[in-house]
């Protein structure tokens, strides 16, 4: 009975694997902070599916924000308030949506959809510490400290999914994401300076798949609708 109650139902996975090696060579050896969201091509209404918890929750030990960290998804996420006060729901990030910064290794996450939805899928990272020759702790040149150790700035991945069941994409990356402390503006750059941080997540994909029927699912499910 568990099995036929998945019949017909399809959820979209995303699974990265978070490289330990460059973790451990920054210099707070954490995992990368970033967010997925989904975006309807129709309509261009985003929802957040996860965000590790130190932007979802603004925790930055002691700074109030670091808006150099995800900065796109930082945008994503203003419009989402403004939804959730219009409809009157609180306005913060779920629970079921935030969640600890993972581990090195695997990391899956799945939302569920309608069967045969289209879907823009976004992934933004940010490995805090991974300094490199472009992105220093300190410029020497310039005189300018990275205030909120970002290194080298976040980077964004996009893949469009049809939701049917055995399809497999792999997210391409789209540029980095900077923000512009003076306008406090969000541009998406060409990958200038990035080294390292392209292989933070050194195997990505997303997969439309059929959903396990809930004696065997222990993992939180989204379900999302166009």
């Amino acid at each position: 009975m568990a099995f036929a109650r998945t019949k017909g139902k399809t959820e979209i996975e995303f699974k990265f694997h978070i490289n330990k090696q460059l973790v451990l060579e920054t210099v707070y050896g954490e995992s990368p902070t970033f967010a997925i969201w989904m975006e309807d091509p129709g309509s261009g209404t985003k929802r957040t599916i996860f965000v590790t918890s130190r932007a979802g929750l603004s925790d930055w030990e002691g700074k109030a924000e670091v808006p150099e960290a995800l900065p796109r998804w930082d945008e994503v996420w203003k419009e989402e308030l403004q939804s959730l006060e219009k409809s009157g729901k609180p306005a913060q990030v779920p629970d079921a949506i935030s969640g600890a910064t993972p581990e090195p290794g695997y990391f899956t996450e799945r939302v569920r959809v309608a069967p045969g939805s289209k879907w823009i899928c976004w992934i933004e990272m940010n490995l805090s510490g991974d300094y490199n020759e472009t992105y220093k702790e300190y410029d020497d040149v310039n005189k300018r400290e990275d205030k909120y150790a970002t290194g080298q700035p976040a980077l964004l991945y996009k893949a469009v999914v049809e939701a049917r069941e055995g399809s497999i994409v792999k997210p391409e990356v789209v540029g980095m994401c900077v923000f512009e402390a003076e306008t406090e503006e969000v541009s998406l750059q060409s990958l200038k300076g990035i080294t390292t941080a392209l292989d933070v997540f050194d195997e990505m994909s997303i997969s439309v798949v059929r959903p396990k029927p809930r004696i065997l699912n222990k993992n939180r499910i989204t379900c999302l609708t166009p």
